[in-house]
């Protein structure tokens, strides 16, 4: 048997946690499971603990002992259980925090991605010097090698608006993100100009919600919502003082699905959208 991975990635994270969900669904013990496989209860558990990866021969056989019969959805884990891509993001391994790499692979996988911002531009849509700017302002101060790191990575991320193979994206943003000035004016000119630029782009839906909106009772801030190859794998992800978190139960991405929808329904359209950060951007 292979060594244990001294480190998992959050998509080995929610590989093994899809693989409990089977089997609790089946009804089934790990020692129950790990019999019906012909291995030991250990292995099961460093499976679903992502310790350990799985063979797509063995992951069927488990869809298959916990009568799993949803085609698609063993398909997706199989396509993750022999994924072995190393991505560019992997260059940033033992230089960033893992959060960071987790969020690149998710994007790289994702079918699409919609993002509601409160207080900042999403970051998928910030010029370096914006990005530059927003990272210098953290608490602790960051290093000059650091923040470069953190600014060089966040641009590499744009891959997958402007890459070859873009994925369809949402981003939803609240006046106060548009109008604060993370740097000086010259640079929210631009953030501004950029926006609007990626704005006419097929595959990119830019939404403004403004000041001036009755009854908007907002949400909780900062949310991202990643799709997966099924609806059952999406992920929604939250930015915390103590971290990253990436959500992945059924019932609170369906409530995540559901505020988004809502901020979506009070924003402005598209073109009213384009045409208010137009005005905004002639302030400057």
């Amino acid at each position: 048997m292979a060594g244990l991975r001294r480190e998992q990635t959050a998509r080995q994270v929610r590989l093994g946690v899809e693989l409990r969900r089977l089997r609790d669904a089946a009804g089934l013990t790990g020692r129950e499971a790990a019999a019906l496989l012909g291995v030991s209860s250990t292995q099961i558990n460093q499976i679903e603990s992502a310790l350990s990866g799985v063979s797509e021969k063995r992951l069927r056989r488990l869809a298959s002992n916990y009568a799993c019969t949803d085609a698609e959805l063993i398909d997706a884990l199989a396509a993750m259980a022999t994924d072995r891509t190393r991505g560019w993001w992997e260059e940033y391994r033992g230089l960033l925090p893992t959060s960071f790499l987790d969020i690149s692979e998710l994007e790289h996988h994702a079918t699409y991605r919609d993002d509601v911002e409160f207080l900042l531009i999403p970051g998928l849509l910030q010029t370096e010097a914006y990005a530059h700017a927003a990272f210098s302002s953290r608490v602790p101060e960051l290093s000059g090698e650091d923040l470069e790191l953190r600014v060089r990575h966040r641009m590499q991320r744009r891959v997958v608006l402007e890459g070859p193979a873009p994925i369809p994206y949402k981003a939803i943003i609240h006046e106060a993100a548009l109008r604060v000035r993370v740097g000086d004016r010259a640079i929210a000119r631009d953030q501004l100009s950029r926006v609007l630029e990626l704005s006419e782009a097929g595959h990119i839906t830019v939404r403004v919600v403004p000041f001036d909106l009755d009854g908007f009772g907002g949400t909780w801030g900062t949310m991202m919502l990643a799709g997966g190859t099924v609806p059952r794998l999406d992920t929604a992800v939250r930015d915390a003082p103590h971290g990253t978190a990436f959500i992945d139960s059924d019932a609170q991405l369906s409530v995540f699905r559901t505020v988004f929808r809502r901020v979506e329904a009070v924003s402005l359209d598209p073109m009213r959208s384009r045409d208010f950060i137009h005005d905004l951007a002639k302030e400057l």
